[in-house]
Formats: structure tokens, C-alpha cells, sequence
């Protein structure tokens, strides 16, 4: 039988006898075929994942904890664990293997002390801060309690985490934060204010973070998608469908629900990335030797994205967009087609690639 110690792997070649390499004591027994067992001591990274329940970080704890390597010891956590169903039935047989599911409400201080002092040692070798809420709409339809709530998530959320786990990672001199932003952190989008706000928040955050980071060895990862499909938009949609906007003026309202709504359920279904598409994004800034501060996982957004730096006043890229989408609207239908005529062949030509079963 196989086993790691030290390093270095080792072989029991009979009852009592074990030697380093590949030879066999000279009488022992000879044994079954060998088998491999996980090795002990830190031979997996413990990584902290946040908002499991559904979507993204759903699919990221099943990525990472089925990990062919097994690289990785998942804890996978949600708010409300009456919502661990769908996680659980992925899991399989991975669950209480390489994936735990713990309660932490990123609201809550001691929900995430609590959910800290759980993990052995409290080591979190990487933590993904992935929880998010969103708000969209015409932001004289938002309370300010409203507003509130998602900074409370989206960034508050952020900081505690950062505040219980970072000083360990300091500590150790080795740790990696990785945390699911937004292309609309770093560009605004029409009736995504607030949510915008909340996202440009947690860039700031990032950037001035990993320059403390970097001093101590830990690294800072911003995952930057575009649209997703899950459960997270179509419950943003369903909420926007149903507010209260009668304190809208008629011009905003036909904007928001003549337009916005239209148009950019479209771009979900032209652009819109699935979460295991994500997941596999994510997994490669975490593997990485050197993993970059900023990652996009959608490169149909890398030029809108540059546009932004291309001039300085900034005023550039809000013309552009101001005049695509209210003065050249066929335009703007126009390069949805096209971008969905290229994400559709995109994914054509990794269907051919993907190896057939």
C-alpha cells in the first residue's frame, strides 16, 4: 500500500516492512495491487467560498471539490441552509469528502466568526467571496434602506470576511483572496446604479488592499464576468417587474421598461455566460503561480472596458454609449446579432474541440 510521508512516498511491502522507493524487502510477502489514499498533512488547500446556494458559487464548490487532483477541502457556505438541497445532490459523493456546507451570513459578524472557528486551525488557504445581492431600476424607485442593503453584502460583506481571515493570511505569510466582482465595477451600465456603485466599491477596496497583500505574500484576485445566467438575474428581473414606480416620470419609465428591460434580457441570452463557465475561469486564477489582480471572464467586454482608459476626461466613453443606445438603436441591434452570430460559433468550436465520450 501507498501512503504519503513527508514529502516523499513511501511502500509496505509486508506486515512491519516499509521502504523508500520502489523495491520489496527480499522475503516479504508480495501484496494486492496498491492503492492510494489522500495524503496527510496540507496536501489540499482549505478554500472558504461564499453564496453556494445556487449560481456561481454553486458551481465553483462542485468544480473545485471534484477536482481531479483533489487539490482542494471546499467549505461551502450559504446564508440559509434550508437552501443546501441542490448543492448536496451535486456534491454526491464528494459531500463530507472534500466538500463541507457551513451557514455564514456575511451580514453577520459572528455568523462569520463562528463559521471561521469551525475550520481546522481556522487556516483558510483561499477564501472566494462570492455572495452578492443586485438592484436595478430608476433610482427614484429605491428607498435608501434599499440601497443600503446591497452595499451591505456586496461590500460590507467583503470587509468582515476580510477582517476575520486576513490577518491569519498575514500571519501565515501565504493566503488568496478572490473575489467575484464585476465588469460593472469598472463600467457603469443604465439603471444599474446602485449595484454599480456597490461593485466600484469593491474594486477600490481590492486595489488598495494588495498593496498591504502583497508585502505579506497574499495575493488579491478581482473576477470580473459580464452577464450570467442564473437564478440571481431572473430573481432581479422578477423584483424589477414588480416595483413600485409610480414616482417615475412617464420619459424614465418608457426608457426603463421600453428599453432596459428589452434589450438587456437580450444581452443575457446573446452574451450571458453559464456559471460552470465561470467556475472554470475562477479555478484557473486560483491554480495560477502568479494570479492576476484582475481577471474578465468574458472577452466580448475587454474593448468596451478599455474604452474607459483610452481618455482620461471619461467622457469618451459615455458619449459612446449614450449615443448607441438612444440616438442608434438599429446599431445597437445590430452588434447584439453579431455578437451573438460570434458567441455561437465560439461555442461550436469548443463543442468540436471537447473531446467526445
Amino acid at each position: 500500500m501507498l501512503w504519503a510521508g513527508r514529502g516523499r512516498i513511501l511502500e509496505r511491502s509486508g506486515p512491519g516492512a516499509t521502504v523508500e522507493g520502489g523495491g520489496r524487502r527480499e522475503g516479504a510477502s508480495p501484496e494486492p495491487e496498491p492503492t492510494l489514499f489522500v495524503a496527510a498533512a496540507m496536501s489540499y488547500k482549505n478554500v472558504l467560498l461564499t453564496g453556494c446556494s445556487s449560481g456561481i458559487g454553486l458551481a465553483l464548490a462542485i468544480r473545485l471539490a471534484k477536482d481531479e487532483l483533489k487539490r482542494f477541502r471546499v467549505f461551502a457556505t450559504m446564508r440559509n441552509l434550508e437552501k443546501r438541497q441542490a448543492l448536496e445532490e451535486q456534491a454526491g459523493e464528494s459531500l463530507e469528502q472534500t466538500l463541507e456546507i457551513r451557514a455564514l451570513d456575511v451580514t453577520s459578524e459572528d455568523s462569520i466568526r463562528q463559521c471561521v472557528a469551525s475550520i481546522p486551525d481556522r487556516r483558510v488557504d483561499v477564501l472566494v467571496n462570492n455572495a452578492g445581492i443586485g438592484l436595478i431600476g430608476p433610482m427614484e424607485s429605491q428607498s435608501i434602506g434599499t440601497m443600503q442593503r446591497v452595499f451591505d453584502t456586496n461590500f460590507f460583506g467583503l470587509a468582515r470576511l476580510v477582517r476575520e481571515i486576513f490577518p491569519d493570511m498575514k500571519r501565515r505569510r501565504q493566503g488568496h483572496i478572490v473575489v467575484m466582482s464585476s465588469i460593472l465595477g469598472l463600467q457603469g451600465l443604465l439603471f444599474n446604479d446602485v449595484y454599480c456603485a456597490s461593485k466600484f466599491a469593491v474594486e477600490g477596496f481590492c486595489e488598495s488592499l494588495a498593496l498591504q497583500a502583497l508585502k505579506f505574500g497574499v495575493n488579491i484576485s478581482l473576477i470580473e464576468p459580464g452577464p450570467v445566467v442564473t437564478e440571481f438575474e431572473r430573481k432581479l428581473y422578477a423584483e424589477a417587474a414588480n416595483m413600485d414606480l409610480s414616482g417615475v416620470d412617464p420619459e424614465t419609465l418608457q426608457i426603463f421598461q421600453g428599453f432596459y428591460m428589452t434589450y438587456s434580457k437580450e444581452v443575457f441570452s446573446v452574451l450571458g455566460q453559464t456559471p460552470e463557465e465561470v467556475a472554470e475561469h475562477v479555478l484557473k486564477v486560483i491554480v495560477a503561480p502568479s494570479p492576476p489582480f484582475r481577471y474578465q471572464t468574458n472577452s466580448v467586454y475587454t474593448p468596451l472596458t478599455t474604452l474607459k482608459h483610452a481618455d482620461p476626461t471619461g467622457n469618451l466613453p459615455i458619449s459612446a454609449f449614450h449615443q448607441l443606445i438612444f440616438q442608434h438603436d438599429r446599431l445597437f441591434k445590430a452588434s447584439l446579432s453579431l455578437l451573438k452570430m460570434l458567441q455561437w460559433r465560439k461555442r461550436r468550436d469548443l463543442d468540436y474541440r471537447r473531446p467526445q465520450a
